[in-house]
């Protein structure tokens, strides 16, 4: 299953240091993450992006600049399948960015996409009335009833002005669990701690967290 990182900080940050630290932590995962990687950071009011089908801790990860936000994710195919880079996340529109981990099974909806999780972020956007949380909220509720078992299914979305975490799972609590670190000046959420550094909290199962941006 992936890894997922969200970042945003009142002040500009190297975005380097935060795709070393997440590269670190992929490489080291337990389950292999090398099926490609992307980010997407936000610099004078847009978003740009960026996907590589090798993995993050091979590519060049000095010539990205400096943000505010940032959100990367690095890939495990399921089945070790459809492995090219327009299945890599994030997924992304005019208005939202999309990363997931997890694993569904039986699943009974109908959605465009080349692989789940890009049905996943489709299906969401069917219940954007203009409020993206009740969105998550609905559309997330509707998939575990009309699915056969989910493992799990971990998101982080964010728009221009907030980042939408939600955490669900069913089994492998160490390996599914996210934390967040927060302070006055810097928000972080990862799917691990970063090596050697402290002060992580436990994102809850089956939560719901909207982060404002700093």
């Amino acid at each position: 299953m992936c890894r997922l990182l969200y970042v945003n900080m009142k002040t500009e940050f190297d975005i380097s240091d935060y795709l070393q630290k997440f590269a670190e932590i992929s490489e080291n995962s337990r389950e292999y993450q090398g099926h490609g990687w992307g980010c997407s950071f936000y610099i004078n009011g847009n978003w740009k992006n960026y996907k590589n089908v090798k993995p993050i801790w091979e590519d060049d990860l000095t010539n990205f600049g400096k943000s505010t936000r940032l959100i990367a994710h690095a890939r495990s195919a399921f089945r070790d399948e459809g492995i090219i880079i327009e299945n890599n996340m994030p997924f992304y529109d005019d208005r939202y960015i999309f990363i997931f981990n997890g694993e569904l099974r039986g699943v009974q909806i109908k959605e465009s996409g080349r692989i789940g999780a890009e049905k996943i972020f489709n299906y969401i956007k069917r219940f954007d009335k203009g409020n993206i949380s009740e969105a998550i909220s609905k559309g997330t509720e509707i998939i575990k009833k009309k699915s056969a078992y989910i493992r799990a299914m971990n998101i982080i979305m964010a728009d221009n002005k907030k980042a939408y975490i939600y955490s669900h799972f069913s089994e492998d609590e160490d390996y599914f669990t996210m934390y967040l670190k927060q302070t006055v000046d810097r928000i972080v959420v990862c799917s691990d701690k970063f090596m050697g550094d402290t002060d992580w909290s436990p994102i809850e199962n089956n939560s719901f967290l909207e982060l404002q941006c700093l």
